[in-house]
């Protein structure tokens, strides 16, 4: 219960902070409001606490409390394995994802894909294409290919949630680590015809090679953003140097 409580303390703080209630350097309520306005033990306040600090919403300052520190270019974080979907939910992100193409193809069809898993040529593989919308706005284009062998019934019904959660939780596969480049690129006609109208008319590209914990790479992914409006910026903790 206690895990489910600051779990949801975070997303409500987390989804405050992302919607401008709580502005940047502004700070928090403190400890003591926060457990009487939950209702909650410190404890469970302090959990929630630093997992907004961990994710990059807060600082926690000696004699000052908690200050928010979070800007809007940290919305898509880049060096993290982690799906569109956990994403949404762990941000509150109000997005939509449409499937707008789901196909088996071949592996010698793509041969960027097909060099990049290792594949031979007849390699069947998933390629699906997903938008993500925020109302009508298309702001992100994945295009993934996926080895059929590892998922010979994923369909367009599982795509329109989480292959991720499907792979993990129904196949029992541990998705493990990737490798990613990030480039920018002009748009084809089909893109902009899924963004709509863009200045300038090019997408910041994110590729990236996904890996299984066998080390088995399986799945290829490119992720088209609008270069217009979306900064790649990680962030990142120093480790504290304990001597």
């Amino acid at each position: 219960m206690n895990r489910n409580k600051y779990r949801m303390i975070y997303q409500e703080l987390s989804g405050k902070i992302i919607n401008g209630e709580y502005k940047q350097n502004e700070q928090l309520p403190s400890e003591n409001l926060l457990v009487k306005q939950y209702s909650v033990s410190r404890e469970t306040v302090r959990k929630a606490l630093s997992l907004l600090q961990t994710n990059g919403f807060i600082q926690k300052l000696k004699g000052k409390g908690s200050v928010v520190i979070y800007n809007e270019s940290m919305n898509f974080p880049v060096s993290q394995l982690i799906s569109f979907e956990e994403i949404k939910e762990s941000l509150n992100m109000d997005y939509i994802t449409r499937v707008e193409s789901f196909e088996k193809v071949f592996a010698y069809e793509h041969p960027r894909v097909m060099t990049a898993l290792n594949l031979t040529e007849q390699t069947e593989l998933f390629r699906v294409v997903r938008t993500r919308r925020k109302g009508d706005k298309v702001n992100i284009i994945d295009t993934d290919y996926f080895l059929v062998d590892l998922m010979p019934v994923l369909t367009k019904e599982i795509a329109e949630q989480s292959i991720y959660s499907y792979i993990e939780n129904k196949l029992g596969q541990i998705i493990s680590f990737s490798n990613k480049a990030i480039t920018f690129e002009p748009m084809t006609e089909t893109e902009l015809e899924l963004f709509g109208e863009v200045t300038p008319p090019y997408a910041a590209t994110v590729r990236s090679i996904v890996h299984l914990a066998n080390a088995l790479p399986f799945q290829y992914n490119i992720s088209k953003h609008r270069a217009s409006e979306f900064k790649f910026v990680d962030f990142s903790r120093r480790a504290v140097n304990k001597k």
